[in-house]
């Protein structure tokens, strides 16, 4: 059984982001993510991109999920964001790469380019803060 899981959308893709809009999804080779909010969860996106905290990202190493692999990301705030969040600090964060292929590996991107995620996956996602993601089960 696999669930989708749409996360929070906590900024968007950054002037420094290197991108390829020849395909769909675009083609990201270089992720700059621009705060604008951040309501704590460990995992945030903004199309077709994912990120994760570094807390976030041992467990789900430590727990050798499959379909995800992680790079670097350029992360940065926004002027709104440094004009509602003055002091807020920000974790370490990690683009997290979805490679999976369907409803085989623990993570992997729908044909409507939605996250699934698998009942392991869903598990140890549950054990951090995912709260501001809408999750339902895969149909």
């Amino acid at each position: 059984m696999y669930k989708l899981i749409e996360p929070e959308v906590a900024g968007s893709l950054g002037d420094q982001t290197q991108i390829d809009n020849s395909f769909f999804p675009p083609l990201i080779k270089n992720l700059h993510y621009e705060f604008e909010g951040w309501l704590g969860d460990d995992l945030v996106e903004s199309f077709p991109c994912y990120i994760v905290t570094e807390r976030l990202r041992k467990g789900i190493e430590s727990k050798q999920l499959s379909g995800i692999s992680f790079d670097q990301v350029l992360v940065s705030k926004s002027e709104t964001f440094l004009e509602l969040y003055p002091d807020r600090e920000l974790p370490n964060f990690f683009w997290a790469k979805i490679n999976g292929e369907s409803n085989k590996d623990d993570f992997f991107i729908t044909k409507k380019n939605i996250l699934a995620i698998s009942e392991k996956a869903y598990s140890l996602l549950k054990g951090y803060n995912i709260d501001q993601a809408d999750v339902e089960n895969l149909e």
